[in-house]
């Protein structure tokens, strides 16, 4: 079974707790799990950020839109109580506890007022989304877009102005540079490619080093390719490399490198972007949203 919608959850979470005890919010979790007959893999499956798991936001979410209803208590930090509101609709419970039902008590209604009233832009929650999620889903698409972009304009570089990306990408990634030298050379040869594009160090004396293939390159990169760097690394006495395209590898390439030393890493076009995007190279923040929430810890010292 898939992970049921936040407002899915809502009436099951409501007559789980018909017998009027206090309950846990990890109690509840487990039992409406239970409930739905969630795999362990589901349980644990988490959102985009990784910060909190799917099931668990939604199960929270639905706490708090039948909180803004009148039907569920919190008596404490993290505990939940069903209130009479809540008895008489499962006296004659409709078959689904959604928005629009909620929409029924004047509470919820002030409540959703005061969230308009607050943004300037509100957002919209779909039937399977709770609010974090229609945000990250709105951040992924945007990232994803300019991932799209990104790897477009990396594509249209000059080989030579790709060398020095890629150093420059290493260098704020964490990686130095080689010694004595002043700059990570990249040195081509006539075909404008060498086995070998840079050399720098993982540590301030250099004593651990990484060598470099960049590639510009609209097709897949295959095994001969990378068994030539390879060759190269080991002409060198070398232990890593990395190689790095804005195309992609096939996957006899990708299994080449998982079964010989030295230790090569490969990374492609769309991974690429993705480091680009995560250590601001080639592109810039645009402006920043702080989601916030109660400080349950604050509020119990008073």
């Amino acid at each position: 079974m898939t992970i049921p919608a936040f407002q899915e959850i809502t009436l099951p979470f409501l007559q789980l707790a018909a017998d009027g005890e206090v309950r846990t919010m990890i109690t509840v979790r487990t039992q409406l799990a239970r409930h739905f007959n969630l795999t362990p893999a589901e349980e644990a499956e988490m959102l985009p950020s990784g910060r909190q798991g799917r099931f668990a936001n939604r199960v929270a979410w639905a706490k708090i839109y039948l909180e803004r209803g009148g039907l569920l208590s919190s008596p404490g930090r993290g505990q939940t109580r069903i209130t009479e509101r809540g008895l008489e609709i499962l006296a004659n419970p409709p078959p689904l506890i959604d928005i629009k039902f909620l929409e029924n008590f004047p509470e919820f209604l002030a409540f959703r007022a005061r969230n308009s009233e607050s943004a300037a832009a509100p957002v919209e929650v779909a039937g399977s989304e709770t609010p974090e999620e229609a945000l990250e889903a709105a951040y992924q698409r945007i990232n994803a877009g300019l991932a799209s972009e990104l790897l477009e304009r990396v594509k249209a570089m000059p080989q030579r102005f790709f060398e020095q990306h890629v150093i420059e990408l290493l260098l704020r990634m964490g990686y130095r540079r080689n010694g004595a030298n002043t700059e990570a050379e990249c040195k081509s040869g006539d075909d404008g490619l060498d086995d070998i594009c840079g050399v720098l160090a993982e540590d301030q004396l250099g004593l651990e080093v990484v060598y470099l293939q960049a590639r510009v390159s609209e097709t897949t990169i295959g095994r001969p390719e990378i068994q030539k760097f390879v060759g190269a690394l080991h002409d060198r006495r070398a232990h890593k490399g990395v190689f790095i395209t804005t195309g992609s590898f096939s996957p006899d390439a990708v299994r080449y490198v998982g079964s010989i030393d030295p230790r090569v890493a490969l990374i492609d076009g769309a991974e690429l972007v993705k480091f680009m995007i995560r250590f601001n190279v080639g592109v810039a923040s645009s402006r920043t949203y702080e989601v916030k929430r109660i400080d349950s810890e604050y509020f119990e010292e008073m």
